[in-house]
C-alpha cells in the first residue's frame, strides 16, 4: 500500500504524549518488526516473549523512520527530527493504529468472534457454511486458515497480530465481502490483537483449563477473565448457557446476552438428542427449540457436535438465514481434520481428527464409544520438545478408553521419536488396555487399515489439518488423507 498518512491520524482514538517531534508527521508505513524497517515508516517497539522492539528504537531512527511509539525510555540518543509517541501500551495502540491506517475496514463488515477452549475452529466453518449457503460473501481467520475469497493464507496463529487482522478486513472489504467470522483466542485478547473496533456478534463456546503456563496464561482465572474480554468490545454476546463457567466469563459485560445450550433456561435449546450411525456414518439428530422450532441432523458425532450446530444456528438466526438453508448447510459443511471422515469402506469408519492433548482426546474418545463400535482404534503420538506430562495423559487416556492403540510418531522436532513413545507408553502402563508400536506414522496407518475389522471406528488422532511433519526443525510433507490415498493405490489390502 503506497501511500501516507499523518500520524495525528493514527492517534486520533488514543491518549499519548509527543515525546519529541511533530504528530503532524507524515508517516509512509505501519511496521512492528525490526527487520521490516523501512524509511518514513512509523515503527512500533513491541514487548514479546523473546524479544523487546524497544532495544531497535534507534536502528529504527538510522533506517529512516520518520516516528517511533513506545511505552518506555529507549536506549540510545534518538535524532530531534524523528518524532517519538509514548503510549501506555504499544501493542493495544497497534491496533487502533492498524484499524486508522487501513482505513477502519471492521465497519464495513459484520464481524462474528468465537472465543472458547474448544469448539471454535468447527463452529466458524459451519457458520461460514450456512451463511454462504444463505447468499452471503463470508471471510474467514482461524486456527486452520484465513480465507479472503478464493484466496487462502495458512494460520500462523489462531488470531493473527492486530496489524496483519486488519490488513485482512481491508482485503476482505475490496474482495466484495460483507461479513467475517474469526476465532478469538484468549492470548489475542490478552494481547489487544482485537482492539480498534467491535465485534457485531462475540461467541462463549466453552472453557476448560488449557494455556496455562510460561508464555501463556499465568493461571486459569488470568485465562477465564481474557475470554471474557470479548464481551466487552462487542454489540451482541451468544454464549454457552450450560457451561459452568459462563458466568464468570460475563461478568462485567456490556453487551446485549443471549443463550444456548440444552438446559430448560437456555434461550436456543437442543431438544432429544439421538445418536444415528449407519454403515461408515456417525451423526446426531436433535430438535432446535425456543427462539426457533425445527429439527437438524449434523453428520458428525457427538455432544459437542450438537453444541457447535446449535451455536451455529444461533449465530445464523440474526442473520434471518431461513431453516431448510440452515438445514440443507448443516449436512453439508466439512471441517478439515475435526472428526473427518475419510470413506475407505462400508465396513468400518476411519476418522482424522486434531486431538492432541488428553483432554480433547478424552472427548473424543468418549463420543466415539458412545456409538458402539466392534473396536475403537486409536493411533496418535506426541510432540516433541513439549509436556512429558502431556504424553503420560493421553497414553493413560488411550489406554482407558481405546480397545487398540496404535502408538506412532507425531511432530518429534528435535527429540527422539522413540523416547516420546516411551514417554507415551509410561502412561499407558497405568491400564490394561492393548497398544502395538510403530514408530513410522505411515507404517503405523497401514497397519490400521490392513488389520481393520467390520464393525471398527479408527480414529487417526493428532495431526488433524496439518499437512507436514516437524522433524529437527525442518518441516517435511506428510497429509493423512494423502498417506491413506497413496497405500490404497499401492494396493494396501483391508477388508
Amino acid at each position: 500500500m503506497s501511500k501516507n498518512m499523518k500520524l495525528l491520524a493514527l492517534l486520533e482514538k488514543l491518549e499519548y504524549e509527543c515525546l519529541q517531534g511533530n504528530v503532524e508527521t507524515e508517516v509512509s508505513g505501519v511496521v512492528y518488526d525490526s527487520r521490516k524497517i523501512k524509511e518514513g515508516c512509523l515503527f512500533i517497539c513491541i514487548v514479546g516473549a523473546n524479544f523487546d522492539g524497544h532495544t531497535f528504537a534507534k536502528e529504527a531512527a538510522e533506517k529512516g523512520a520518520a516516528a517511533i511509539l513506545v511505552s518506555k525510555a529507549v536506549t540510545g540518543d534518538i535524532p530531534e527530527h524523528v518524532t517519538v509517541i509514548k503510549v501506555k501500551d504499544t501493542r493495544y495502540a497497534m491496533a487502533f493504529i492498524s484499524a486508522a491506517w487501513f482505513g477502519h475496514p471492521a465497519e464495513k463488515l459484520k464481524v462474528i468472534g468465537i472465543t472458547g477452549t474448544k469448539g471454535k475452529t468447527t463452529t466458524t466453518y459451519l457458520v461460514k457454511s450456512i451463511l454462504e449457503h444463505a447468499g452471503y460473501k463470508v471471510g474467514l481467520v482461524g486456527t486452520i486458515e484465513t480465507i479472503i475469497g478464493d484466496t487462502v493464507i495458512p494460520a500462523c496463529n489462531t488470531t493473527p497480530e492486530s496489524y496483519i487482522l486488519q490488513e485482512s478486513f481491508a482485503k476482505m472489504v475490496e474482495a466484495g465481502l460483507d461479513t467475517v467470522i474469526m476465532e478469538v483466542s484468549s492470548q489475542a485478547l490478552m494481547q489487544h490483537r482485537t482492539q480498534g473496533f467491535a465485534f457485531d456478534y462475540g461467541i462463549f463456546t466453552n472453557l476448560e483449563p488449557d494455556h496455562i503456563g510460561p508464555n501463556e496464561h499465568a493461571s486459569f482465572e488470568e485465562y477465564m477473565a481474557c475470554k471474557g474480554l470479548l464481551f466487552k468490545q462487542c454489540l451482541v454476546g451468544i454464549v454457552n448457557g450450560d457451561d459452568a463457567h459462563t458466568a464468570g466469563v460475563v461478568a462485567g459485560h456490556t453487551c446485549k446476552l443471549e443463550t444456548f445450550g440444552m438446559g430448560k433456561d437456555c434461550m436456543l435449546r437442543a431438544e432429544n438428542p439421538e445418536l444415528v450411525h449407519t454403515s461408515g456414518e456417525l451423526g446426531v439428530d436433535f430438535h432446535v427449540a425456543g427462539l426457533m422450532d425445527f429439527d437438524v441432523e449434523v453428520p458428525t458425532p457427538g455432544k459437542f457436535s450438537v453444541y457447535n450446530a446449535l451455536c451455529a444456528i444461533a449465530i445464523c438466526r440474526h442473520f434471518g438465514v431461513e431453516i431448510p438453508v440452515i438445514r440443507q448447510a448443516l449436512l453439508q459443511a466439512a471441517v478439515k481434520g475435526r472428526i473427518e471422515k475419510v470413506k475407505i469402506s462400508d465396513k468400518f469408519t476411519l476418522l482424522i481428527d486434531y486431538a492432541h492433548n488428553a483432554m480433547a482426546l478424552e472427548s473424543l474418545l468418549t463420543t466415539l464409544k458412545e456409538y458402539h463400535p466392534k473396536r475403537l482404534v486409536c493411533l496418535f503420538g506426541c510432540g516433541g520438545n513439549r509436556s512429558r506430562q502431556r504424553r503420560f495423559e493421553m497414553g493413560e487416556v488411550s489406554g482407558r478408553l481405546a480397545d487398540l492403540t496404535i502408538i506412532t510418531s507425531d511432530n518429534p522436532r528435535f527429540e527422539e521419536p522413540q523416547a516420546i513413545i516411551d514417554d507415551i507408553k509410561t502412561g499407558f502402563a497405568k491400564t490394561n488396555g492393548s497398544f502395538v508400536e510403530i514408530c513410522d506414522r505411515r507404517e503405523a496407518i497401514a497397519y490400521a487399515i490392513s488389520h481393520a475389522e467390520e464393525g471398527d471406528l479408527i480414529v487417526l488422532a493428532g495431526k488433524g489439518h496439518e499437512d507436514y511433519q516437524e522433524i529437527c526443525g525442518k518441516k517435511y510433507p506428510m497429509d493423512e488423507r494423502v498417506i491413506i490415498r497413496e497405500l490404497l493405490d499401492g494396493g494396501l489390502k483391508h477388508i
